[in-house]
């Protein structure tokens, strides 16, 4: 079914259906939900090549990630999040480019996708506290939305992020409140802003407690089981161990909790362990009642929402920024208990 004939089907113009396919303000909230409901009945699609022909654009957004970093694009949380901006791009008619690129030659690729007009946008992944990617993408006016946010950039960016501080400020209180006061951090790679927000939250909470910070119950590196298990190994061998683990991600708390398992530790009442978990689809936190105690966020509806500040800035370039800070909720599982005696 073309655009044509799923007018005549409403009974609406041409312009009309289109409008209210694109998002356009003038259509009113119940025509849109019509159109909607019509295009998924009958499955139609816009024809992306004739729209990009009408409005020279591209009707494509990029994702561009660096070697050095494309584990990332296994990791369940980078997939839901580009399960998310991919609803929204399909809905406005966008389709999507995933590169990976050579570790030092992401800025060649930004000015080709720009000078190519490849691409009509650009979400930023990965985004350390120092990221000269940001400067360089308004330098070559090539619309960006970060996940994330750059604490050492200065200029002005719309951004979609969680609230990390928070959340790990939040989780470490939690503990301390049932009477842990040795708790390890398992954290992210703290190059990136997301892990040096939530060592500061981790900190905050246990300096508030009166209790000094001790740099061998922390430990960073990228998010993965085999990071997770290490360091709680390691950490489980000193003399003073940890009552409680904190830890930045689902995936590392399966390290982390294989580790307590083998030091013939019973999770949820001698150790105790807080994860993110980010509420990931491919990667369930238990059933009704969760497995571990967690933060948590929905980094789908975080790429939903990036996409849609995105396809906002290329239909609005000279519009004022935005940012959408997203906060945590606590869950209490079965992997938190009273500090042992």
């Amino acid at each position: 079914m073309n655009l044509k004939e799923l007018s005549q089907n409403l009974g609406l113009s041409p312009t009309t259906v289109s409008r209210a396919l694109n998002g356009y303000p003038e259509v009113s909230e119940a025509t849109r939900q019509r159109v909607l409901a019509a295009a998924r009945q009958h499955n139609y699609r816009p024809n992306t090549r004739a729209k990009g022909l009408a409005t020279g654009q591209a009707m494509s957004i990029g994702h561009v990630i660096p070697i050095s970093r494309q584990d990332a694009m296994v990791n369940p949380v980078f997939g839901d999040f580009i399960a998310g901006a991919a609803e929204t791009y399909a809905r406005f008619g966008y389709e999507m480019i995933l590169s990976t690129v050579a570790d030092g030659d992401e800025a060649d690729v930004y000015r080709s996708l720009k000078a190519r007009g490849a691409v009509d946008g650009i979400v930023v992944h990965e985004v350390r506290r120092e990221d000269t990617r940001l400067e360089l993408l308004g330098e070559i006016a090539l619309p960006f939305v970060v996940h994330g946010r750059s604490s050492e950039y200065d200029g002005e960016y719309s951004w979609v992020d969680v609230n990390n501080r928070s959340a790990f400020r939040r989780a470490t209180r939690f503990l301390l409140d049932l009477g842990h006061r040795r708790i390890g951090l398992v954290n992210g790679d703290e190059e990136m802003d997301f892990a040096w927000r939530r060592r500061r939250g981790y900190e905050a909470a246990i300096m508030e407690a009166g209790i000094a910070v001790d740099p061998a119950l922390c430990s960073s590196a990228q998010m993965t089981d085999a990071h997770g298990y290490r360091s709680a190994r390691a950490m489980l061998g000193l003399p003073n161990p940890p009552t409680a683990f904190l830890s930045a991600s689902l995936i590392s708390a399966l390290g982390i909790h294989q580790a307590v398992q083998e030091a013939g530790l019973t999770m949820g009442r001698d150790i105790s362990i807080v994860t993110h978990d980010d509420a990931l689809s491919y990667l369930q936190n238990g059933g009704d009642v969760p497995i571990y105690t967690a933060t948590r966020s929905s980094v789908r509806q975080a790429g939903r929402q990036a996409a849609s500040l995105l396809i906002e800035r290329i239909a609005n370039p000279d519009a004022p920024h935005r940012q959408e800070l997203l906060e945590a909720s606590l869950v209490v599982g079965r992997s938190t208990g009273p500090a042992p005696a």
